[in-house]
């Protein structure tokens, strides 16, 4: 059925367009797109695997889990979670808690030590991942699951980018992070680590690569310019995460001030108060202009973080920070020439994230922004044929791992095709089931089960996990808790509404047929259906059965 079968029913009031004989519209049934699976940008079927989780069958959520996103205990940690956004439950109560069902889903697969399932067809073709965090990776795992021999080169000696180098224990513990990603490698997938490339077109003529995936991400800070004259220790985000795995000493018990509104400069800041020091953020813009979310910025609060907005460097002198005070005005931040100063000890940078994309400027036909991300076309491909790019080293402040993730997949998507000498064709999107379209005839509150978290005055005496997991019982709980907008789940109100018994159960997972024969056409089982998986559609000419 094409989208434009589907048309706005008339009133059906009182039945005026005729019924039996002289029905003008007829039910059908129909799939709309979830708004949960709409919003997210890793292209989870998240209805789908939420629906065996509603039956307690968690190994089968985690396999339709893993055919969009091979990391569900990582993402079911730091997603930002749009999806819980655009879940439709939020108009009847509190959105459903997905990513803690998934996280969930993800704990018990480690805790069971589930394999991913799937078969796969050598198709004889190389590809080369140059960037081992979550985009890279989430390539790699798809183009192995395709049948293409992939490597991944990876500069550090870690897998696992910023989730490695950039989220901190509290946050994401590193066993967690280590058995998720060893899962990409047991799919076959070669690593290379300690591994920098310079010269692209050298290793892919030299590995014989039919295809080259660039997922370098963005680990360089702005260079922010004022005056400074060395009396306060400086350092940038980047460099921050690595040395404090080394040495705290520079950190501890000193008035650390971090620059940037993101959730860098917050995850920072954080750490910083595990280290008995004090911790003050400033950010050049207003709370609306800040890139990190709500709830990060409320837990950093809550844990004694101090948080300073419309205010930009201006000099360092004498062990002192001089800001100069700002004001929005068309949603920028402008400078008011009014000074303030205060005393610091540290200042880390974290405002801004670049691409180290120098190496690239070799290749030919490829084109960069001021800030060294890559520009690609709608194939996710860069200038140069066969060399695709996706994850933080793309343009755009909105940068995650869950964006990073989809990236990965659908450069996939065009690489496969690529390789195969064809163009990707998206399939059609059905439209989003918004609340609007659902006909919720029942509106049970169901209060939604918030995850435990640890005291802050408790949390920032280590970096031992803040935000617990739930239960299997409250998993469940959550994953009941969806109103399957879009997709008919078979709670049988279609068949026990029809006057004219015209609905026909086929059994259960096999939905229903209608019986037009008898059917009237008075929209009974379109005007109950609570998930909206009924539409009325112009009569056709010629009356066709079909199959629920």
């Amino acid at each position: 059925m094409s989208k434009t079968d589907i048309t706005k029913p008339a009133d059906l009031t009182g039945h005026s367009e005729g019924t039996g004989p002289l029905r003008m519209r007829r039910p059908l049934y129909v799939d709309f797109m979830p708004p949960c699976n709409s919003a997210c940008p890793a292209g989870e079927n998240i209805q789908a695997w939420m629906d065996f989780a509603q039956a307690g069958n968690y190994f089968e959520a985690f396999q339709t889990l893993v055919e969009d996103n091979p990391f569900p205990a990582i993402m079911g940690r730091v997603c930002v979670k749009p999806c819980e956004t655009g879940c439709n439950r939020t108009h009847i109560d509190t959105t459903v808690n997905i990513h803690a069902v998934e996280r969930y889903i993800g704990d018990e697969a480690i805790s069971q030590k589930w394999p991913i399932q799937f078969v796969a067809y050598s198709s004889g073709k190389k590809v080369l991942v140059i960037g081992g965090g979550p985009s890279g990776l989430s390539a790699a795992y798809h183009l192995a699951r395709m049948g293409h021999e992939v490597e991944v080169y990876e500069a550090s000696g870690h897998l696992g980018g910023l989730l490695w180098s950039g989220v901190p224990d509290y946050r994401l513990p590193k066993e967690i992070l280590e058995f998720e990603v060893d899962r990409i490698v047991r799919t076959g997938v070669k690593i290379k680590l300690n591994y920098k490339v310079a010269d692209v077109a050298f290793e892919k003529t030299a590995g014989h690569f039919d295809a080259v995936y660039l997922a370098i991400g963005a680990q360089l800070i702005h260079k922010e310019e004022f005056e400074h004259d060395g009396s306060v220790y400086m350092s940038d985000a980047f460099s921050f995460f690595n040395e404090a795995k080394i040495n705290i000493s520079p950190f501890l018990k000193k008035k650390v001030v971090v620059y940037g509104g993101g959730k860098l400069a917050l995850y920072l800041s954080r750490m910083i108060k595990r280290f008995g020091s004090e911790a003050v953020v400033y950010f050049e813009g207003d709370k609306k202009l800040m890139p990190a979310y709500d709830y990060e910025t409320e837990d950093a609060l809550d844990e004694g973080v101090e948080l300073n907005l419309l205010r930009q460097i201006s000099s360092i002198k004498n062990k002192k920070i001089t800001f100069e005070k700002m004001k929005v005005e068309k949603g920028k931040a402008v400078g008011t020439k009014e000074f303030e100063t205060i005393d610091a000890d540290v200042l880390i940078i974290a405002n801004r994230q670049e691409t180290d994309s120098a190496f690239l400027r070799a290749l030919t036909d490829l084109t960069f922004n001021e800030d060294g991300s890559i520009n690609i076309d709608t194939r996710r491909m860069t200038g140069q044929a066969g060399i695709f790019a996706g994850g933080d080293m793309l343009p755009g402040e909105n940068r995650s791992a869950t964006i990073a993730i989809g990236q990965g997949k659908k450069a996939a998507k065009n690489i496969d095709a690529f390789l195969k000498g064809k163009a990707f064709q998206k399939p059609d999107k059905h439209a989003t089931a918004s609340y609007k379209k659902l006909h919720m005839w029942y509106k049970t509150e169901a209060p939604k089960k918030e995850q435990d978290k640890l005291n802050p005055l408790v949390a920032i005496q280590n970096f031992d996990e803040v935000i617990a997991g739930l239960s299997e019982k409250e998993a469940r709980y959550e994953s009941q808790r969806c109103l399957s907008c879009g997709n008919c789940f078979e709670c049988d109100g279609c068949f026990a509404a029809c006057p004219e018994d015209a609905i026909i159960k086929l059994g259960p997972g096999n939905r229903y047929n209608f019986n037009y024969d008898a059917c009237t056409g008075c929209a009974v089982c379109y005007e109950q259906c609570p998930c909206h998986a009924i539409e009325m559609i112009p009569e056709p000419l010629k009356a066709n059965s079909n199959a629920r």
